[in-house]
Parts: C-alpha cells; sequence; structure tokens
C-alpha cells in the first residue's frame, strides 16, 4: 500500500496533450457531477487522454496502458464494467471518501440558507463499507484501488423530493475542496495491513473498540479480508467468530 499526504487548495482544468480542443476547454466535464469532475482535474496529467471509448464503454482518463476510472459511489455499481475491462486492460479505479465534510443548505431556488461542519469523519478503514460487495475483484491483479480522503461540500437542496434521511432535502452536489491523503491498494494484504495492532485471534467486537472502528465496519473488515484470503475463522469466543490473519502472527 503505497499513501501520500497530498493538499489541494482549488481545483481547475488542465488540459493535456491527449485532450480534444473541447476538453481542453473544459466541455468534456459537462454533465458531470461537480466532486467527479473536481476528482478528474485533480488526477489528470500531462499527456492524459479523458473521455475514451474503449469496449464500449467511456472511461475516465487514459494514461498509457493504464485505464482510470473515478466511482464517487458504491464501487458495486461498476462490477460489470470492471469484469469486462479486466480480462485485457490494466485498471485503477479511485474512489473519495470525506474526511471532512461541510453541509451547505439551499433553498428551492438556489439561495444558501446555511453551511455547518459535518461531525462526522472518514478514514482509510471506511473503505471496507464498499468493498463487502466487490471484495473478489479487488484482489484482481490488473485492478488497483485509489482511496482519497477529501475535504468536500455537499449541497441540499429544500424541494421536498430527497431522501426521508435528509427530510426530504435532496442531494443537490457533492464538491471537491481539497485532497488531504492518497493510498493505493494493489494486493490483498494492503487491505489488510489497514487493521490495527490486534491480539492473534479476535473478535469483531475487540475490533469494533480500537479508535475508529465500530461494530458494522468491524463486520464489513472481516467479512471482506476473509473473502480476499486475509483472515480465517479459527474458532469460536461465545457466540462470537474468533478471526486470525493468514500470513500474520
Amino acid at each position: 500500500m503505497h499513501t501520500d499526504g497530498r493538499g489541494l487548495t482549488g481545483v481547475e482544468h488542465v488540459p493535456t496533450a491527449g485532450s480534444s480542443p473541447a476538453e481542453a476547454s473544459g466541455i468534456g466535464l459537462l454533465g458531470e457531477r461537480s466532486l467527479h469532475a473536481g476528482l478528474k482535474q485533480y488526477l489528470v496529467q500531462p499527456g492524459d487522454q479523458l473521455e475514451v471509448g474503449l469496449d464500449r464503454f467511456v472511461i475516465d482518463i487514459v494514461r498509457g496502458e493504464l485505464l482510470i476510472e473515478i466511482q464517487t459511489r458504491h464501487l458495486y455499481s461498476q462490477r460489470p464494467k470492471l469484469r469486462r475491462l479486466l480480462q485485457e486492460h490494466q485498471v485503477r479505479v479511485v474512489h473519495p471518501l470525506p474526511k471532512d465534510r461541510w453541509i451547505v443548505r439551499e433553498d428551492r431556488d438556489g439561495r444558501r440558507i446555511s453551511r455547518r461542519k459535518s461531525p462526522k469523519h472518514a478514514g482509510m478503514p471506511d473503505v471496507f463499507g464498499e468493498l463487502v460487495r466487490v471484495a473478489d475483484l479487488v484482489a484482481h491483479p490488473n485492478l488497483t484501488l485509489e482511496v482519497l480522503l477529501i475535504d468536500e461540500e455537499q449541497v441540499w437542496r429544500d424541494d421536498g423530493m430527497g431522501s426521508w434521511r435528509r427530510q426530504k432535502w435532496s442531494l443537490a452536489d457533492r464538491r471537491l475542496l481539497g485532497v488531504q491523503e492518497s493510498a493505493v491498494f494493489e494486493v490483498a494484504a494492503d487491505y489488510a495491513a489497514l487493521l490495527p495492532q490486534l491480539p492473534a485471534t479476535f473478535t469483531n467486537a475487540e475490533l469494533a473498540k480500537m479508535p475508529g472502528w465500530r461494530p458494522r465496519l468491524a463486520g464489513q473488515a472481516t467479512y471482506a479480508l476473509r473473502a480476499m484470503g486475509m483472515l480465517e475463522v479459527e474458532g469460536k469466543q461465545g457466540r462470537s467468530n474468533l478471526f486470525r490473519r493468514i500470513g500474520g502472527e
């Protein structure tokens, strides 16, 4: 696993040698959510090609032989695309997690009402929440996953059409404010390295007590790591599974 603490104070489009005039002027970003477009601008390097058609799919960024796909939500929605592309191509999926988040509330006409900082903070282990449904794919030798811990702004709009969890406020947009840290996961052992220091055998309850962990995340992590062949069940402690790292202590 390679980690990088990178900072970003502003995002602007970077024309590349492989971009068309439309892309160089920013037109290639139209129709995207702001977060997806901002991440593309952050990631792009000179010589990259944007929005390339390949095998009936559109690839966000092509860098030589590497295909880079940005997925801001639900990695499992990429399963059909990844299954096809991984047969013949090296693919990197980039997934952001909100280290710090600000909530902007707007009225139905888009006028700002308020802005506050969310008390929730994601960390690298939170990626296990996405891995439970793609654990069979992330260990593929042609796939790498880059996780970015970002600062983001969520725009909630009071239009009465949103989720009951937001009391009918719609999630109108997500905006990239900065990138605090990145990590690239290449092999299953990289994901196992996210586990904290634990006894030789441990339960989900013991993992959940560690800083930055919670019961649901602990269960997702052990499920995903078992599917990747990095954990095994050695026995029971009461009604709970006892897990042991494979190849570890």
